[in-house]
């Protein structure tokens, strides 16, 4: 599994010809565009749950969940510059 970030209008190639363009968002909300074959199935997940009616192969399905923001010391640290004005 790859975690990254990426920005607004940032995207993803699979293989040679499914692309996956991040159009930005809102709150826990992100827009993306697929651009792929018509061979391809692309189905969201809250439909592909609601199709499998046997709960033995709905826990079969695999579960994402959000992670928890990077810890303290893995984040980037920012230099404080003092001067005399911001004493």
């Amino acid at each position: 599994m790859l975690r990254m970030s990426v920005a607004a209008e940032e995207y993803l190639l699979l293989g040679d010809d499914i692309k996956i363009v991040f159009l930005g968002g809102s709150g826990n909300h992100m827009r993306i565009m697929i651009d792929a074959p018509k061979e391809i199935d692309i189905v969201r997940s809250s439909v592909l749950e609601k199709r499998i009616t046997d709960p033995d192969l709905k826990k079969k399905l695999p579960k994402y969940y959000r992670e928890q923001e990077h810890p303290e010391k893995y984040k980037k640290k920012k230099n404080v510059i003092i001067t005399k004005g911001n004493l």
